[in-house]
């Protein structure tokens, strides 16, 4: 089943999915529930294809398999499955929240990293640390006595 709407789904202000691109199937969700659970198909298992997306560039395309980790198949399909609430639309929802969460997340350019010097004082202060623990364990040595 494919979602409904026209509208596209905003992720930030600049980027947005189409609804078309997501799948939606409906299975029944695992756990207690008494009857109602056992008659109704209230979890939801969303589909992304992450891979073949036009709507995501190659950045953030990226950085999304990278968090989405074992949720993503071997095809690139991002797989999420909502079974916490009994009702179907709102396990739809949280499983979209879910969805765009992850896609923000992944928006996010980390920060480069800027390599770093040990400082000269931080080398005297670490030498010094060695000589003085040094100092320490030798007095621990057993003395020879002259007797």
């Amino acid at each position: 089943m494919t979602a409904t709407g026209t509208a596209p789904i905003r992720i930030t202000g600049s980027l947005a999915i189409d609804p078309e691109e997501i799948q939606e199937s409906f299975v029944r969700a695992a756990g207690p529930g008494g009857q109602h659970v056992n008659t109704t198909s209230t979890a939801v298992q969303l589909r992304f294809d992450v891979r073949r997306s036009p709507s995501l560039p190659d950045d953030v395309r990226q950085r999304l398999e990278r968090l989405a980790g074992r949720r993503l198949t071997r095809d690139g399909v991002l797989v999420l499955v909502a079974q916490g609430q009994r009702s179907q639309l709102r396990n739809r929802e949280e499983a979209l929240a879910r969805l765009v969460d992850l896609i923000r997340e992944a928006t996010y350019k980390p920060a480069p990293r800027v390599k770093t010097k040990v400082s000269r004082a931080a080398k005297r202060r670490r030498v010094d640390d060695k000589k003085r623990h040094g100092a320490v364990k030798s007095l621990r040595k057993a003395r020879r006595s002259d007797d």
